[in-house]
């Protein structure tokens, strides 16, 4: 089952660039940059990924990202993930950045994107994985500040398809952020964001109503609400969940109790998705893995989560069709 789990096509759907930043990378960064680093050591680093909730989480996802200052830094770490990705039959990934975490240090947005940009380019041709670049909004800062983001994104748009929604969410719901949604699609960027983690349903439904999104990210707390899940179900809108992510900032209080199993055989589009692996413990093949474990989940349903997660992707409907099919190849070869 671990090698059916890891070699088994699969698009990533739900990944921070800043958050497989790995504990020696970030020692590597703070001697090469001149950062002085809080930690000791590398277990120093490990000692501190105790989250007791999303804000905590946060605060040393932070400190992590400022070590990024330079072209090189983003493409070494756009490639680091990739490389892990391939091997945990990563097809297809579809990766979120955070453009304002760095250009309020001062970095440019050209810099950030040109380093990420590079490193996906090349995975195409290295690794065989197809890709799309998603740039997240930090919902806790203002609108206002989501706007120039966009500005600064729009002549770099060919190398970004989508805008997302991330950061802080209890206090912060989509609709704050509905004008830079709208002026986003206007310039022909597809929509996602994250809701129903921390927050409440109604902050999925004002995801889809007022953003417009495609789909959501984490969106497990849509449970609480049966008209949602029946509306999510009828219009087959994805949802990108993290199981080990969810369980590490207390969303579920173990992943025996996470409702991935139930969501998914109540005929939601559900795919597994490692969020910030660096710091909830896994890569995608280990949240499978892991989920697999703790749920019983039978190789009809993992077969089901695969194929959710090109169904979910951006690719075009062929290619969706072309990687569903390589899908039930594989299983068929691995039965």
């Amino acid at each position: 089952m671990d090698s059916f789990l890891r070699r088994i096509p699969k698009a990533e759907l739900h990944l921070h660039l800043e958050g497989t930043l790995e504990p020696d990378a970030m020692f590597e960064l703070a001697r090469r940059n001149g950062v002085a680093l809080r930690f000791a050591s590398v277990e120093d680093v490990r000692r501190a990924y105790r989250f007791s909730n999303l804000r905590s989480f946060l605060d040393i996802y932070y400190e992590g990202a400022r070590l990024l200052c330079d072209e090189r830094d983003f493409f070494e770490l756009t490639a680091a993930y990739l490389e892990r990705a391939a091997s945990d039959g990563v097809r297809h990934a579809e990766v979120f950045f955070d453009p304002q975490t760095h250009t309020a240090r001062g970095i440019p947005f050209g810099t950030v994107v040109r380093g990420i940009h590079s490193a996906l380019a090349r995975s195409e041709e290295k690794h065989g994985i197809s890709s799309r670049l998603i740039l997240c909004f930090l919902r806790h800062l203002s609108a206002e500040a989501a706007a120039a983001t966009l500005e600064e994104a729009l002549p770099f748009k060919d190398w970004i398809c989508g805008v997302g929604l991330d950061s802080s969410e209890v206090g912060n719901p989509p609709s704050k952020f509905e004008e830079v949604f709208a002026r986003a699609a206007a310039a022909g960027l597809l929509a996602v964001a994250h809701a129903g983690e921390e927050g409440p349903p109604e902050y999925i439904r004002e995801a889809l109503e007022k953003l417009k999104v495609l789909r959501i990210d984490h969106g497990v707390r849509c449970a609480e609400d049966s008209g949602l899940v029946e509306e999510l179900v009828a219009r087959r809108v994805p949802l990108t969940v993290c199981p080990l992510s969810n369980v590490r900032l207390g969303v579920f209080p173990s992943l025996a109790r996470h409702n991935l199993k139930s969501l998914l055989e109540r005929g939601l589009c559900v795919t597994i998705n490692s969020d910030d692996p660096a710091y909830f413990g896994g890569y995608v093949a280990e949240n499978y893995r892991a989920a697999q474990e703790a749920l019983n989940l039978s190789r009809e349903q993992i077969v089901q989560l695969a194929k959710n997660s090109f169904e979910a992707s951006f690719l075009s409907p062929e290619e969706k069709r072309r990687w569903v099919d390589e899908v039930d190849a594989f299983a068929t070869l691995s039965s």
